[in-house]
């Protein structure tokens, strides 16, 4: 009886996406006199993609936004091609490049920290260090500084959704998170999102 040689594993062993689970990450800037948004928006539908996801923010003189298309793998090849001819406009800042779905977190518990205290340097460092030393997510973040229209003193404000592990002892977790801020001389809560 003759031996069947064995086929060898294909290099790539990862399983290829689904027909429309193809993914591409675009991050631009410009000036808040050209906001970027309608034109990235625009070439994401003539590749024949859609809008996953979106953010959009204005920062300092600029406009950001941050878009995660989905599509086809020839739709986001089209998308990359169209980026590339749109990114030598000289007023925009151009990145993209291709990514995944986000895999589901279902042992995370979303959880929302509000932070008010009056601004000094690394205070954003030392809360991200904190969540870190501590094993939690740090899922979005919107923070600023602004001077209080009432006393003109220069204040700090975050909105922080973080991920808990759902085996953490939340009372324990608040408490610690409640000790750090008054060491910090930080006014915050933190509170489960309801929603």
């Amino acid at each position: 009886m003759r031996k069947i040689p064995e086929v060898a594993a294909p290099i790539d062993s990862a399983p290829r996406p689904a027909a429309n689970e193809n993914y591409l990450l675009i991050n631009a800037f410009a000036p808040a006199a050209r906001p970027p948004f309608l034109a990235v928006a625009k070439r994401v539908a003539d590749a024949g993609c859609n809008i996953a996801e979106t953010r959009v923010t204005a920062l300092g003189t600029e406009i950001g936004v941050l878009v995660l298309a989905q599509g086809s793998w020839d739709a986001i090849a089209k998308l990359e091609t169209a980026l590339t001819r749109f990114e030598r406009d000289e007023e925009l800042r151009l990145t993209h490049f291709r990514t995944g779905p986000k895999p589901a977190q279902t042992n995370l518990l979303p959880y929302l920290v509000e932070v008010v205290a009056a601004d000094k340097p690394g205070i954003l460092l030392q809360l991200a260090e904190f969540f870190q030393e501590h094993g939690i997510s740090v899922e979005q973040l919107q923070s600023m500084r602004y001077r209080a229209m009432q006393t003109g003193a220069d204040m700090f404000s975050a909105q922080i959704t973080i991920g808990i592990p759902a085996n953490t002892h939340i009372a324990a977790l608040r408490d610690d998170f409640l000790e750090f801020c008054d060491g910090q001389n930080l006014d915050a809560i933190m509170d489960p999102v309801k929603f």
